[in-house]
């Protein structure tokens, strides 16, 4: 973890592992992030962000491997903001939807002493409504203003206006995974496997994760995300618009994907491909596939 941010300006823009942003642009950017820790098979660790890392969980998980995630408690949040705080900079944190992660409420706790302790500066500890990529987005943007030259006060009131305007829509290829974690019952798990149905999922403006329709196979998941993402695009144009499509071990999938917005949107911008991150590929499984952009409003389809 950065203890500076490498820039002249007065704070610092920090987030989470789970914005599954590439280690390697978070340490460029100089951007902190506090790591959740997860277990496979048991054996206790930390997610770093690395690529190597998430595709080895990915190809352990497909041969049978046990993943458990935990949430950050209290006392590593007040630890990680106090190292933040002790840089004499202010610290704008990105987090979770706190509809997705008992950990916001961890963070805000601890925020909340570490208030009391550094009066003359501040701590924001900002609920996105995103996750992952989503999450991810967002943080790029906001590094992405600092660095720039723009105020606290300017990126922290540019993540509220733009917050709900990031899609995320996603696709994952066994259901079991979602039973687990008490997405869908036993019975929907079963009956979906069954019958070759695959989920396609986003998140409201609330920051839940819902399920938008039910597609026969996996192609036809896809086909869904595709006519979405279009749709939402059309008429639509921000300065900060770029696609992010994460995969959980299902490459040529993001690559379709990517192929089939390029075909119709050939003056789109940046278009990136990554893995999935650890926590989130945890409760979703391999196969995930998941895209997320800018748009004029969060809507199912």
């Amino acid at each position: 973890m950065n203890k500076d941010n490498g820039t002249s300006q007065d704070y610092i823009v920090a987030t989470t592992s789970t914005s599954d942003l590439p280690r390697e642009w978070l340490e460029e950017h100089h951007v902190p992030f506090i790591s959740y820790s997860f277990t496979v098979n048991g054996d206790l660790r930390q997610d770093d962000c690395s690529e190597e890392g998430r595709r080895a969980m990915f190809s352990g998980m497909r041969k049978g491997d046990d993943l458990r995630t935990s949430m950050i408690n209290e006392y590593t949040y007040y630890e990680f903001f106090k190292s933040l705080m002790e840089t004499g900079k202010n610290v704008l944190f990105l987090d979770m939807s706190e509809k997705m992660s008992v950990s916001y409420v961890n963070a805000n706790s601890a925020a909340g002493k570490i208030a009391a302790e550094f009066p003359d500066r501040t701590l924001r500890v900002l609920d996105t409504r995103c996750i992952s990529g989503g999450l991810g987005l967002l943080v790029m943007g906001a590094v992405k203003h600092m660095e720039a030259g723009e105020s606290f006060e300017q990126v922290t009131e540019w993540c509220e206006a733009n917050k709900l305007k990031i899609a995320h829509r996603f696709t994952v290829d066994d259901l079991n995974y979602l039973k687990r974690g008490g997405r869908v019952s036993n019975a929907s798990a079963l009956v979906g496997s069954l019958l070759n149905i695959k989920p396609v999922l986003y998140v409201p403006d609330g920051g839940t994760l819902d399920v938008v329709k039910k597609a026969r196979g996996r192609h036809a998941a896809l086909r869904q995300i595709r006519d979405s993402i279009l749709s939402d695009l059309e008429g639509f144009e921000s300065p900060d618009q770029q696609m992010l499509i994460l995969h959980a071990d299902c490459l040529e999938d993001a690559e379709w994907i990517k192929d089939k917005i390029r075909a119709e949107r050939p003056d789109f911008p940046e278009i990136a491909i990554g893995s999935l991150g650890v926590v989130i590929g945890a409760h979703t499984g391999p196969g995930l596939l998941a895209v997320f952009y800018y748009c004029g409003e969060r809507k199912p389809m």
